[in-house]
Formats: C-alpha cells, structure tokens, sequence
C-alpha cells in the first residue's frame, strides 16, 4: 500500500495544475488517470499525420502580465509552450446567416471598440458601455484578477443578470446584440439561465489576447505531468479509481481497478461531482448534498467534425468562425431534425510546419446526448477501443453531410478541398474527457439560482476537495483559476496568490 501526501483523482487541466502548485509547496502529489493519456480536455489525436484538438481550440489572456500568463509562468510553462497570436483585429468573426458579412471581435479594447464601431456606425457608445461593463463585472472576482480576499457581497449583484439580458440593455440593435453574444458556443450559452459574469470573464479574456497552441493543447498537459514528477509526485494513467473509502469521517485511500489501494492525507477530485460521489460512500456526505448535485443541469455536448484538408487548398486564417442562424443565438440547443444545426463554431489547427495553407478544420455544433443515446453502452477510447455498429456510423455521415452542406455556403468547393473527414459525438466526449453525457463545460450556470450552481472546493469530509470545471469557470483559464481556489482550501491560506502574482 502506497502512501502519498495529496491525491488526485483525474488529470484534467484543474487536476494537472493542483498536482503542479502542491509539488511546489513540498507535497508529494500522486494524479490518477484512467485513461491512456492525460489531459482530459487537452487531449490531442491524429489523423492522416494532422493533429486535431480534442476540445482546446484557443487560449485567453496570456499576454504578459495577464493572468493566465502569470500562473503559466509561475508554473514555468510560459517558455516552453509553443504558441501562436491570434489575428488582433479578430479573433473570432461572427456569422449570420443571410449577411455575407464577417462581424470582427478584435483583440485589445480600445481596437475591439474601434473595429464594431466600424461595422455598427451609430452604436459607438453602446459598444464602449459594454467593453466597461465588462472589465467593471471582472474586476469584482478576485482570483480572476490574481488578488486574495474578497467577499461574496462583493460580486453578488452581478451573478443574477443574464448575459442575454445585459447585452439587449445595451443595445437595441438585433444585429448588434447578435454580434456581442455570437460566440457563445464558448460557454454554452442560453437566454433565461447563462449568468453575465460567465459571458465577461471569458469574453475578457479573449479580448485582452488570444492565442492558439502550435500542434495542439496536449503539450500543456506534457508539462504540467513533467513538473509534477520533477517535484518527487506521480502520474499514473491506466489507473481507473473505483472506490474513495472513508474511514472515521475522513477519507483514508481510494481503490483502484483491479485492487490497488492508494492512502494520502488528502484527496482532490477533478471529476464530475456527481461522478465523484458515485465513488463514496459516507453519511458524512449527506443525501440532500447527493440529491443537488445529482440534479444540477449539465452543459450540452457537441456534434464534432474534424477536416484533414488537401495540401495547398485552403489557406490558413488565425481566426475562428461563429455562425448562427438569426432568432435562434441563445436558444441554439432548441434545435430539431429539420433545422439542425442553428448555429456552428469553426477553428483552424495550427501546425509547426507552417506555411500559408491550412492543414485542418474542426466544426462543433450542438448535439444532444438523446440524439446518441441508443449507443450509449458501447464505450470507445483508446485503451478499450469498440465498434458502435454500422446504425451509428450512418447517423454521423448524415451529420457529416448536412454540416458540410453548410459549409459549403461559406467556403465554396470545401469538399473538393477535403483529404479525409472524422465525426465525433456526445459518446466521443463522455468516454475520451469523462464528463457527464458528453457535457463540453460541465454544470450549467444559472442566473436564476445561482448559489445552487456554484460547488465549493471544500466538503464536508476535512480532507477531500474537489477541483475542475464544475465548480466556478470552465475552460483552460477558468479550471486554472478553480485550482488555485481548491489549493487555497486544502493549505488554508492564499498565499500562492502573491506568488503567482510576483512570477
């Protein structure tokens, strides 16, 4: 029976950068992967000799100085990672259909400000109160800007408007309003639930810089594994947990498949927390905790069709795509079988191997886990590969055939241009990242409730914590800036601030 100061249970991002800020405080950390490689979300495959992205397509506020650039670098990442700018006068462009124009986000505020004001002559003032707006409801999260401290009350009343409600207080402009909310498929955003707050930190983000990983996000993941092992800690994949035991109110070891127990003073979570309860069992944990966290909305998932593109046919832009069709911007999970999809995300992979061609395209849409469901006991990864059966493979080339269907009206002869082409669905997402039915960002935000949709890092079990996108802000940014708040917890002061803040 090995015995470790800290466990991890997962090696997604929030996971991978406890593990990294622990070593560095002197633990000994031990992360527990099930899979064959780490990373969850950051994970990358091939196809064709292209790296695709499993979910990662771009990075926010790693300037310097910016937040994400200030954890990186204090995790001594910011040097080794291969990186790319993103175009600065628009790092997403906003579509609607039947508008053959391109709608700029641009990097930088005043140049965001002046690049819209452009496009909507007339509506230079409500695009500046939005910019203020927004950095005004960033500057009230505290760990979101790198400062300790801070009070609920602080925050409070921002966390009840919806983003949907903010932008048409703004504006009353429908095109205008369809722009400033165009790419929420970042955050999975829908009218009556998806909180302001959600929309500015990461709109911020992008905003103050945008970046997308050379070759893929799995690096990240390559560097975080090796720093962990550099200060004395453990990553170990193929090592599916299947029981946290508690014993006199704490948790003493967890167990794994096939029968090897693990002990350490304590323990971190980076799964699902409904997933994560599934693995405990204590009264400690009570049924009415169980019962909200059982019940808790999960994010949709995606429908992913991933492009390995002819060489010298389509040449490379460093922004994305945002496409909607118009009424349906925030009720795009609402689709049916005739209008399938109402909106689309489009990303370009960058590669080391340069060039002024593009390599590769990845296209998201929305998809619902009922839409898959019938195969939902069939698992496929890469450590217990499977075939769905000859049903499913129909239902994804008839997705596949309506999506590039689509495409085609934006990038005309796109599949003459097309080498090979990879579907992945909901089942894709819940089996390579382990989220719940596939969700792309886990528990569902709601302005509604928003208590009720925000987990605390701590439990009621002294020593074990959770970590990861479910608690606060999903992606690269918000699970790093989750980890730090779950590290906080477990050590019982924020003193890593200052020093993140120093790096």
């Amino acid at each position: 029976m090995q015995q470790f100061d800290i466990i991890i249970i997962g090696s997604g991002i929030g996971g991978l950068v406890c593990a990294n800020l622990l070593g560095l405080e002197g633990y000994r950390v031990c992360v527990l992967e099930k899979n064959r490689q780490t990373g969850g979300a950051l994970q990358t495959y091939v196809r064709d000799r292209v790296i695709f992205d499993s979910a990662v397509h771009y990075i926010g506020g790693l300037d310097k100085g910016q937040n994400l650039y200030q954890i990186f670098k204090y995790l001594g990442l910011i040097d080794k990672l291969k990186l790319r700018k993103m175009d600065p006068d628009a790092f997403d462009m906003i579509l609607i259909d039947g508008d053959d124009r391109e709608y700029p986000l641009a990097q930088g505020y005043e140049n965001f400000m002046e690049k819209l004001g452009r496009m909507f002559p007339g509506e230079e003032a409500s695009i500046r109160t939005y910019c203020e707006t927004i950095r005004s409801v960033c500057s009230r999260f505290p760990l979101y800007n790198l400062r300790s401290g801070g009070a609920y009350s602080e925050k409070a009343d921002v966390l009840e408007i919806s983003a949907k409600q903010f932008i048409e207080s703004v504006t009353s402009h429908p095109k205008l309003q369809a722009v400033l909310g165009g790419n929420n498929i970042l955050y999975a955003g829908q009218g009556e639930k998806t909180p302001l707050y959600i929309h500015a930190l990461i709109l911020n983000s992008y905003i103050e810089s945008s970046w997308k990983c050379v070759d893929g996000a799995s690096q990240i993941a390559k560097w975080l594994a090796r720093n962990i092992r550099q200060c004395d800690g453990e990553v170990r994949c193929n090592a599916e947990v299947k029981e946290i035991v508690v014993q006199e109110g704490r948790v003493s070891h967890v167990r794994l498949e096939g029968g090897a127990i693990l002990k350490a003073s304590n323990f971190i979570s980076n799964l699902h927390p409904a997933k994560t309860l599934e693995l405990l069992d204590s009264p400690v944990i009570r049924p009415a905790y169980r019962s909200r966290i059982n019940h808790l909305e999960n994010s949709i998932s995606c429908f992913s069709l991933n492009l390995v593109l002819k060489k010298g046919s389509l040449k490379y832009f460093s922004h994305n795509y945002y496409w909607q069709r118009p009424g349906f911007l925030w009720k795009m999970e609402q689709y049916n079988a005739d209008n399938w999809p109402l909106g689309y995300a489009l990303f370009m992979s960058p590669s080391s191997r340069g060039g002024e061609f593009a390599e590769a395209m990845t296209i998201l849409a929305y998809m619902r886990y009922e839409e898959v469901k019938p195969w939902e006991n069939t698992v496929n990864t890469v450590s217990h590969p499977a075939q769905r059966g000859d049903e499913y493979e129909s239902f994804k080339r008839k997705k596949t055939a309506i999506l590039m269907d689509l495409l085609e009206k934006k990038f005309p002869g796109l599949r003459s241009m097309v080498l090979s082409s990879y579907a992945a669905t909901p089942l894709s997402f819940r089996d390579y990242t382990g989220s719940k039915e596939g969700s792309i960002y886990g528990i569902l935000k709601d302005c509604r409730d928003p208590v009720k949709t925000l987990i605390a890092p701590h439990t009621r079990l002294p020593n074990f914590y959770f970590t990861g996108q479910n608690l606060n802000l999903h992606g690269i940014l918000g699970a790093s800036i989750t980890a730090l708040a779950t590290c906080n917890a477990l050590l019982g002061h924020e003193n890593i601030i200052e020093k993140i803040r120093n790096a």
